[in-house]
């Protein structure tokens, strides 16, 4: 979808408050929206889609505690090299097949 956007445009934004056991997620992300409307459609008690600005932005109301963020420690030297490892394995695995 053309949207006259930059990426740099194309936001994600999460609102939440410590009162309120609701939270904001305005996003432009695809895979987001796409993630956020099948749930809404499946939990619309704890989800529900509350605007389209047209310009390929989705806004959504959903329930905080179903909010988490994630962080994740980079891999190590090791860790990266195993993962080779194993993806090389599999990879002469499947080509075998």
């Amino acid at each position: 979808m053309r949207t006259g956007l930059t990426k740099k445009q194309k936001v994600t934004e999460v609102y939440y408050n410590a009162k309120d056991p609701i939270a904001e997620v305005y996003t432009h992300d695809t895979k987001l929206k796409k993630r956020l409307l099948k749930y809404a459609a499946k939990f619309p008690e704890l989800c529900q889609q509350t605007d389209d600005d047209e310009q390929g932005g989705l806004r959504f109301e959903i329930d905080k505690s179903r909010i988490s963020i994630r962080l994740t420690a980079p891999y190590s030297e090791e860790r990266k090299a195993n993962a080779r490892k194993t993806a090389k394995r599999s990879d002469n695995f499947q080509s075998a097949k």
